[in-house]
């Protein structure tokens, strides 16, 4: 009796532990690692912050710290819970710094050369793009096309490429300045060259994962954007004359839509958003769409415009999709706001 005791006792731990390992790893796989990127979580711009000042004070908000020595540029840094990363320029030179939350500069890591320019583009120098973390590693860009992954303990370059070495890509007047997007696998990147117009990276090595040809659209300046729609993970890209939509499995093209007109110095450098089954951007071509909203249809193979304002033009100045409508600001610092429906401001 005490040996069958005994027993049932084992078998009974015995499936407890394996329960306790199945559940374990039901939550893991639905517990998705926080991405730190571009313009925030879902790359649209859009913060679920609390506790928001209702009115500036007076004399502005109090300042806490300052932090000098990062160079010429326009990068945008990125925060995490306990760090800040952003990258910097030093005699033409390439870093990535990384920052505690009181502006104490934990460490600097170069990452190859840095974007300094020729005639009219040697006059916006500097650093350019976000980086991008995750899971305790950081990928950041250089503005001559370098991607790097850092360790974010303590800087330690884990890998690099150069998208026109390894990847045929093509840098352009101003700077390659593309965030480059990243998954649970792979690094997202637009090289623009012909052969290899798109491109993923396996995330851990650097290794090629695919690339593709698309449509062989030359380069602009916005970002890649991941996105889920209706249950289906889809990745699109901003080149110099379209927006497209393709697989993040294997890059193929799904459908595009293209961006009418073409102004040079006027190159498309804002990130598209994505919101409830719609696409917005906003552009600078005269002439061109200006702000449009796009449609994606369920597979995601076709691509519908709903409504284009030739009116509402930005160069960079960023837009945000809120309930369907669009959110962008205009020439003498006006903020807009386009209807849903029609996209009147």
């Amino acid at each position: 009796m005490c040996k069958l005791v005994q027993t049932l006792n084992a078998e009974t731990m015995t499936k407890k532990i394996m329960l306790l390992f199945l559940l374990a790893g039901t939550l893991l796989q639905g517990c998705k690692q926080e991405v730190y990127q571009w313009r925030g979580t879902h790359r649209d711009g859009i913060f679920h912050e609390t506790d928001l000042l209702d009115h500036w004070p007076e004399d502005g908000p109090e300042l806490l710290w300052t932090f000098e020595g990062l160079g010429r540029g326009y990068a945008a840094p990125v925060v995490t819970h306990d760090k800040i990363f952003i990258n910097g320029e030093a005699e033409g030179k390439a870093f990535l710094f990384a920052l505690d939350l009181e502006g104490n500069q934990l460490w600097k890591s170069p990452n190859g050369t840095e974007f300094v320019g020729e005639g009219f583009s040697s006059t916006y120098p500097g650093a350019r793009s976000t980086p991008t973390v995750l899971d305790r590693r950081v990928y950041a860009t250089s503005g001559m096309g370098q991607i790097a992954c850092f360790k974010a303990s303590d800087g330690e370059a884990l890998w690099t490429v150069n998208i026109t070495d390894y990847l045929d890509g093509e840098v352009g007047y101003f700077g390659y300045s593309e965030s480059v997007a990243v998954d649970d696998k792979h690094v997202y990147c637009f090289p623009g060259g012909q052969s290899t117009n798109l491109a993923a990276l396996d995330r851990i090595t650097g290794k090629k994962a695919w690339t593709q040809s698309a449509l062989r659209d030359t380069f602009a300046y916005g970002s890649p954007v991941l996105f889920d729609h209706h249950g289906q993970n889809l990745l699109m890209f901003t080149s110099r004359h379209h927006l497209m939509v393709v697989d993040p499995g294997n890059g193929k093209l799904l459908s595009s839509y293209k961006l009418e007109g073409y102004e040079y110095d006027g190159e498309h450098c804002n990130t598209p958003a994505y919101s409830d089954g719609s696409i917005y951007f906003v552009g600078n071509d005269i002439p061109g769409q200006g702000a449009f909203k796009v449609e994606l249809s369920e597979d995601g193979k076709e691509i519908k415009e709903l409504w284009r304002n030739p009116e509402i033009k930005n160069n960079f100045g960023g837009l945000v999709a809120v309930d369907g409508s669009l959110f962008t600001t205009v020439k003498g610092n006006r903020l807009v706001f386009l209807d849903p429906e029609s996209g009147a401001v």
